[in-house]
């Protein structure tokens, strides 16, 4: 597909804020399917996006956290992120351990295979990201980042004000 294809309409000077919202959350939901579905398809065998997130995260940190951390962090129920780290322990990819001061919480690490595992996801994918950054432009790329972490920290701050 063509960007004209996939885009809304250019935004107007005198556009509504409703509809300046609706260009927005439609480019960002756009933008977000197809990159999990360019990182999908790259992943090895065997992993999804949810596992590579989650080893990713825990090799960025690296300090192990508690699956309700990590259910937190990615807006997640922690059901959903025990199964996903049941996957990921199964796979050898972290290291659950119970906390010694409190039996009924957990830890988890990731592993050398998991850093591994995340490594040659990262080096699966990167180049296809390095060539949509290297087509839109770095400047461009750089100018937009911090207006997409400032929307980021809005969408978490309303979403944190919003009873359930």
């Amino acid at each position: 597909m063509t960007e004209k294809q996939i885009s809304s309409p250019p935004p107007q000077a005198d556009e509504p804020a409703d509809a300046l919202a609706a260009s927005l959350i439609s480019e960002v939901f756009i933008s977000e399917q197809l990159a999990r579905d360019l990182i999908g398809k790259s992943l090895p065998k065997g992993m999804q996006i949810s596992h590579f997130s989650v080893l990713n995260l825990l090799a960025h940190l690296n300090v192990e956290r508690s699956p309700a951390e990590l259910a937190e962090a990615f807006h997640v129920t922690r059901g959903a992120m025990t199964n996903t780290l049941s996957r990921l322990e199964w796979a050898g990819h972290v290291h659950i351990r119970p906390d010694w001061d409190d039996a009924r919480r957990k830890f988890v690490a990731i592993s050398p295979a998991g850093r591994a595992a995340r490594d040659a996801a990262l080096a699966s994918f990167m180049p296809r990201i390095a060539d949509v950054v290297r087509d839109v432009g770095a400047d461009r790329v750089r100018a937009a980042l911090p207006v997409l972490r400032m929307l980021r920290k809005q969408l978490e701050e309303t979403l944190r004000q919003t009873p359930r």
